[in-house]
């Protein structure tokens, strides 16, 4: 069986760390990934899909520190669904990237002046199993 996702697209929003209740830390943040089609008339069209991530432990530290609202990434990991309860009392799920890699691909132009881009790969090559979510994430 497989299940890997690979994705290359942009924050939507600053990972925000939090830690487990016993002391696991993790981070989430969205990334939108574009695609271009054409219409049946021959038109240009952009599509933009949204992926909900979530790294956990050094990963996790290292894309809350490193990460911002647009960076360009390449995400690759692992689709996972959970079932929760809202607010209101309805069961919802929740389809999320469990991230596995991480790579930054933003120009050092932003930062530096320079026009070659910075990669900087980071995974869990250490830790293959990624833990579920505890019952208090929800």
């Amino acid at each position: 069986m497989l299940n890997k996702i690979m994705l290359i697209g942009n924050l939507g929003r600053d990972p925000e760390l939090q830690v487990t209740s016993d002391g696991t830390p993790f981070t989430r943040f969205s990334i939108a990934v574009n695609r271009n089609t054409k219409t049946s008339t021959g038109e240009k069209k952009e599509e933009t899909e949204w992926f909900n991530v979530v790294a956990w432990r050094q990963l996790a530290e290292i894309c809350e520190r490193y990460l911002h609202k647009g960076s360009k990434v390449y995400i690759e990991g692992r689709l996972t669904q959970r079932k929760y309860t809202d607010k209101n009392g309805l069961e919802r799920t929740s389809v999320e990237v469990q991230a596995t890699e991480m790579e930054m691909l933003d120009s050092k132009s932003a930062s530096s002046g320079s026009e070659s881009y910075s990669t900087a790969s980071v995974g869990n090559s250490n830790d293959p199993f990624l833990p579920d979510y505890p019952d208090d994430l929800s």
